[in-house]
């Protein structure tokens, strides 16, 4: 399971979040253009095989549009300090997992 944290995202998640989830990389590190918009990250997510991470209304209104892959995580916690989010991420990590492997799903939403 590939995992991609959105531009809205600290790239310090990373750091704390590769322990569980080893294979996770921030936008800024797949080499588009700073900022990358939306469709970008979106279509590079698609290409790669990556699950993207976001608190961006945008990336759900894009799967509702273009269906998936890419899978998106919905972070539904507001703006919280990168070591919270760390924490929630990695208690969720074993339905983060099951969503990854379930066929059936393209997002969910992390509360």
């Amino acid at each position: 399971m590939k995992l991609l944290l959105d531009a809205n995202l600290s790239w310090r998640l990373t750091r704390l979040l590769e322990p569980t989830f080893p294979d996770i990389m921030h936008v800024v590190n797949t080499g588009l253009p700073v900022p990358a918009s939306d469709t970008a990250i979106w279509n590079w997510a698609k290409a790669n095989d990556f699950i993207i991470i976001t608190n961006d209304e945008d990336f759900f209104n894009l799967l509702l549009a273009k269906g998936y892959p890419p899978k998106v995580i919905m972070l539904r916690i507001g703006n919280q300090r990168t070591s919270y989010l760390a924490q929630v991420l990695i208690h969720k990590a074993p339905e983060i997992e099951e969503f990854a492997l379930d066929p059936d799903y393209g997002v969910l939403e992390v509360f």
